[in-house]
């Protein structure tokens, strides 16, 4: 990081750990959507949930180790995750439309979490956060407009 102040590293490991938690809850979400949906897009969207959870699965590993790399502790607890996440578990099981619907919505909750690290990292000189903020962007929006694309 640029300037390296502990105050810089703190504020992008907070942001950093804000999308770790969405990310997490998104996967958890994700991965429940792939037990549960039923109905005639029940293939399509069994398939498309796995590839999504798979990606998050890797993604929190390299979210949550970035953290650890600028010097801070990273989440891992339910109860913290739930402390600092803006996506919120699903309730019950949704219809396969709504439950692709709530994806949707929580890929752009995330997009807004990466876009707080950019700009912490913006902030604190710290490119390589920034980077993964960037590339989380791009996933996300892909993932939103798959989603999308399912809907009438």
């Amino acid at each position: 990081m640029g300037k390296n102040k502990s105050s810089d590293r703190k504020d992008v490991a907070e942001a950093l750990s804000h999308l770790l938690a969405d990310t997490y809850t998104l996967y958890t979400k994700t991965h429940g959507f792939h037990w549960n949906v039923t109905g005639p897009m029940f293939t399509t969207l069994h398939t498309l949930f796995e590839v999504e959870y798979t990606e998050l699965a890797l993604a929190v590993d390299e979210i949550a180790e970035r953290i650890r790399s600028v010097g801070e502790v990273a989440p891992g607890s339910y109860s913290q995750f739930t402390k600092l996440a803006s996506i919120k578990e699903a309730k019950g099981v949704p219809k396969a439309e709504d439950m692709v619907r709530e994806l949707v919505d929580d890929q752009q909750l995330v997009v807004k979490a990466a876009q707080k690290v950019i700009a912490a990292a913006e902030a604190a000189g710290d490119n390589a956060s920034g980077d993964l903020g960037v590339r989380r962007i791009d996933v996300h929006e892909k993932n939103a407009w798959m989603l999308r694309s399912h809907l009438a």
